[in-house]
């Protein structure tokens, strides 16, 4: 099992873990910011089966119907996961507004509900981590955006546990579903930077800035008269073309033995590159 299919899992086994417990605790409790967590978890976890599934799909090989490889199948969960958060905050808001005018308000065992959130908080700051990680090490976009998930799900389980507390300190129960609310906006803004982040690559946006200069730099080294460079991103996967320059009495051979030295250059350098190179005489 490849790296990304496992740290996949591991988010599905604490997502799962994690809706249980908040939502026991929650009716418990009564408590909406609690069961606002639990909806978040349970977002979580379709953005982890999500995220599971299309890296699976990603590495798998091209075929005839896909000759470029299946890598934006990382970017298109990425979408979906950023609306599926989207739709949770919105419903938390719902849900904490009515419960402002119903001035229907009661909690119970405030400091286990507490508890639970800064364990839901540890938990997900673990695998968040963890799946940072192994997002920078393949580039996946997928497991990037379930490692935001789970990095918003730390600040919100701290949010909800500090409400908590001050709602022990002070007895003012509307609290609960104002820091609710509260939440559920700090999650609409992370759905908003998830959701472009994983829809732009859908348009063939060229690589990063620092990336290309290091492409650059990296061909003005082995000496190549290039032009027309051109880069796009797919999930995982990176592709570039450029035009390069040679002797017009150059053999097809010596050429062909050139493209590949450079080729086999850049491959070495940029994980998951596929290099397309026309030869133009000079």
């Amino acid at each position: 099992m490849n790296a990304k299919v496992s740290i996949a899992r591991l988010s599905i086994f604490s997502n799962s873990f994690l809706i249980v417990m908040k939502l026991a605790v929650g009716f418990i409790s009564g408590s909406v910011s609690i069961i606002s967590e639990a909806i978040h978890s349970s977002m979580d976890l379709i953005a982890a089966l999500i995220a599971f599934f299309s890296v699976k799909v990603s590495d798998t090989p091209p075929d005839s119907r896909h000759p470029y490889g299946h890598g934006k199948v990382e970017n298109i969960s990425g979408v979906i996961e950023a609306l599926l958060i989207f739709i949770a905050a919105i419903w938390i808001i719902i849900e904490g507004v009515k419960k402002l005018l119903s001035n229907d308000i009661k909690l119970e065992s405030i400091g286990i509900g507490s508890a639970v959130m800064l364990i839901s908080a540890l938990l997900n700051a673990y695998v968040s981590g963890r799946l940072y990680k192994v997002a920078r090490e393949t580039k996946s976009v997928a497991l990037e955006a379930d490692a935001l998930h789970l990095k918003t799900d730390v600040y919100t389980s701290l949010g909800v546990a500090v409400g908590l507390g001050l709602i022990m300190l002070t007895g003012i129960n509307w609290l609960d579903p104002v820091v609710a609310i509260m939440v559920a906006i700090f999650i609409i803004f992370e759905s908003y930077q998830l959701l472009k982040k994983a829809f732009t690559p859908l348009m063939d946006v060229s690589w990063d800035v620092e990336d290309i200069d290091d492409l650059e730099n990296t061909l003005n080294e082995m000496h190549v008269n290039y032009h027309e460079l051109r880069t796009r991103v797919a999930g995982n996967y990176r592709f570039i073309d450029l035009h390069i320059d040679m002797p017009k009495d150059l053999s097809i051979e010596s050429a062909h033995k050139y493209c590949d030295m450079i080729e086999e250059k850049l491959t070495s350098k940029f994980e998951n590159l596929n290099v397309t190179i026309h030869v133009e005489p000079s």
